[in-house]
């Protein structure tokens, strides 16, 4: 039963991991048999926004414990997990992923990342394991990859800031639609737009699904 590591970033579309994203990727591996290792960066937001308004809050709230709501309270913090535990990784998207997993929505193609998330995606790809991101999440692989010099393959859907983004830190953007993937072989990365351009959750599921069959794919012993 492969394990595969979900990184969260908090709890809401605004400020933390999206909802829809983070539980239909823990459907779609439940689906497929997988056991998910749900960790997020024990630190606290860079903000806290107030879902009903969709404006900012002096609140301050923890990521770790934030992302325990969608983890039904089992989860690590990311500095803890160790690539060797794990088969492959997936990154949900939501706004906490160029938030608090790294600050790309406020430093753009300068951002930089949590240090925890930095070690575990960057092992992962070092021993050749899958990664997976969704939505927005692939912006902050794609600084990841590129701090390793990597010129990864990635899709944020159509966003031309974004992508210009992306190509600007030394990788390459791929247009996808909604429920497609795109896939760098090379490099056993595999990323959805998701919510960057889907109508509902259904759409959403679709690459997301595709995702994670991908990802368990290229995580299965040739």
């Amino acid at each position: 039963m492969p394990k595969v590591g979900v990184l969260l970033s908090g709890c809401g579309v605004f400020d933390g991991a999206e909802i829809h994203e983070s539980v239909l990727t823990l459907l779609a591996l439940d689906q497929k048999g997988a056991t998910p290792v749900c960790c997020a960066p024990n630190t606290n937001q860079a903000a806290v926004i107030d879902h009903a308004t969709q404006e900012p809050t002096s609140e301050t709230r923890n990521i770790l414990k934030e992302s325990a709501r969608i983890a039904r309270g089992e989860i690590r913090d990311v500095a803890t997990v160790k690539a060797d535990e794990l088969d492959a990784l997936i990154m949900p998207g939501g706004l906490g992923a160029a938030k608090n997993l790294s600050n790309f929505a406020e430093k753009g193609t300068d951002c930089s990342i949590d240090p925890g998330v930095e070690k575990l995606v960057s092992d992962c790809l070092a021993a050749g394991k899958p990664v997976g991101a969704i939505c927005i999440a692939p912006a902050t692989l794609a600084r990841i990859a590129a701090n390793r010099g990597l010129k990864a393959k990635v899709t944020i859907g159509n966003d031309a800031a974004t992508a210009q983004a992306i190509t600007a830190m030394g990788c390459v953007h791929e247009n996808q639609p909604v429920t497609e993937i795109a896939l760098d072989a090379k490099h056993k990365i595999v990323t959805t737009p998701a919510y960057m351009l889907a109508p509902g959750p259904a759409a959403v599921y679709e690459g997301v699904r595709k995702l994670v069959d991908k990802v368990l794919e290229l995580a299965a012993p040739a």
